[in-house]
């Protein structure tokens, strides 16, 4: 069988299978011999980032470089080693404390006078309810007086200075009451421990509350048992 226009009357069908088509000077893009795929180490693959390649390890959009979409890189902003230990709004830079900014500069403790001020206005309050109660010369009213004496001083000495570090005393002379530790207010609990710890203060001939006049750290007994500090406000 010969087909017709073929050159020597039996070159086979032009572009068909056994024979490439004329003026081709290649093997055909078919079976046999594809083109090389696009993977390593070849430049221009599409969807493939190759090795050594753009976009690829060690170049731009790869690994250690900016550009690739999507991705963190280790070493640049935004990734690893940024905005993290050592570095602003990281542990050990400004901003790690309490709201308000209860950061105590080192030795920067309030002193005895403004101290003794801030519990005593504090007590007032409660002096005054107890007086009324004792004045009505009723053995209930005085201890319906004492009750509320009670509550207005577990609010204001231990939830209030608890959660803010300042109860109404220390607000007005500007004072805080935090751990020597964290820097933080207390708590509500460990502010009420303080207060029933200030019993050593007063057991030894009241000397613990004048620890202040002399200790470095400005404390008390019931201070240095809890691990607080009065320092001043900000």
């Amino acid at each position: 069988m010969t087909y017709e226009n073929s050159p020597g009357g039996n070159a086979g069908p032009p572009g068909g299978y056994g024979g490439p088509p004329p003026g081709n000077a290649g093997p055909p893009d078919g079976y046999g011999a594809p083109p090389p795929p696009p993977g390593y180490g070849q430049p221009g693959a599409a969807g493939q980032q190759g090795y050594g390649q753009p976009g690829g390890y060690g170049q731009p959009g790869g690994y250690g470089q900016p550009g690739n979409p999507g991705q963190q890189q280790y070493g640049q902003p935004g990734g690893y080693g940024q905005q993290g230990y050592g570095q602003p709004g990281g542990y050990g830079q400004p901003g790690y404390g309490p709201p308000g900014g209860h950061v105590n500069p080192a030795g920067n403790y309030a002193n005895w006078l403004v101290r003794a001020g801030g519990y005593l206005i504090d007590a007032v309050p409660v002096w005054i309810l107890v007086g009324i109660g004792s004045a009505t010369r009723n053995s209930a009213i005085y201890f319906l007086f004492l009750i509320v004496g009670i509550a207005v001083w577990g609010y204001n000495r231990w939830y209030q200075a608890g959660r803010t570090g300042q109860s109404w005393g220390k607000k007005a002379l500007n004072t805080s009451l935090i751990s020597e530790e964290t820097g933080q207010p207390i708590g509500a609990g460990k502010a009420f421990l303080r207060d029933i710890c200030h019993i050593v203060d007063s057991i030894i001939c009241y000397i613990g509350w004048l620890f202040p006049l002399w200790d470095a750290k400005r404390q008390t007994l019931a201070d240095k048992i809890m691990r607080t500090v009065v320092i001043p406000s900000r």
